[in-house]
């Protein structure tokens, strides 16, 4: 979807620079995202640490890890976690999800990922850019699984991923035992069919809550649904 440029409300992202592009994928996720009672909370892929900035701006006494495989992307994501409010709460750490171990053992309240999702040869002249786009560097069965092993028994995986990824991700929850619990589609225009699915997964079965998202209305204005979700994160919408 689209990118924009993004600045919090209550603090600019690497106010020390220009503002970040980011795309409109990472920003529905950390805002729609469960994480109300959460202590602990891990982002896998975190980037600039987009989505674990706004979840401890959401949440203010939760502790978020953000875990990324490329080493300048965990650089900027302390930077960016080291010039915000919630410093103390924020930690980048360097590693592949799938051989990720917490330090103390301790179980997370949520796992939230803007996994990438470009399964065929699609690749692009930035080799950083792809790594972080491209499926094969984390396929949805073993991020499921590594998941599953990490959460805690009423935890929540909170997702977002191209409807064509319905399929993968209802086979790699099952083979998880992992239960779909929210799920939103999301349309970018009125009248549009659903382009992105938002999930949270938990291994604690539960009544599936449904329901859809329009991002703009057919003239590009956004729709009151999708501004009051993000209204809290953007100085301007």
């Amino acid at each position: 979807m689209k990118e924009k440029v993004f600045r919090f409300k209550r603090f600019s992202v690497a106010n020390d620079r220009a503002p970040m592009k980011v795309g409109t994928d990472g920003v529905l996720l950390g805002a729609w995202c469960t994480c109300r009672g959460a202590r602990r909370v891990l982002d896998v892929g975190t980037g600039t640490g987009l989505i674990a900035l706004m979840v401890a701006q959401r949440n203010v006494t939760a502790l978020i890890t953000g875990l990324d495989i490329d080493t300048e992307a965990t650089a900027e994501a302390a930077a960016n976690f080291a010039s915000s409010p919630w410093a103390s709460r924020l930690t980048a750490r360097h590693g592949d999800f799938l051989d990720f171990t917490p330090g103390n053992g301790d179980p997370y309240d949520l796992i939230v990922s803007n996994p990438p999702f470009f399964t065929q040869d699609v690749r692009s002249p930035d080799s950083r850019r792809d790594l972080a786009r491209n499926a094969s560097s984390l396929p949805f069965g073993p991020m499921l699984g590594r998941a599953a092993t990490l959460l805690a028994p009423t935890g929540r995986l909170a997702l977002i991923t191209p409807v064509a990824a319905r399929d993968a991700i209802q086979e790699a929850a099952a083979l998880s035992s992992l239960h779909v619990v929210r799920l939103t589609r999301v349309s970018s225009v009125e009248g549009r069919s659903a382009k992105r699915l938002l999930w949270e997964l938990s291994p604690q079965r539960a009544e599936m809550e449904r329901a859809d998202l329009i991002l703009h209305n057919a003239d590009g204005s956004p729709t009151p649904p999708y501004a009051s979700l993000v209204a809290p994160f953007y100085l301007h919408l």
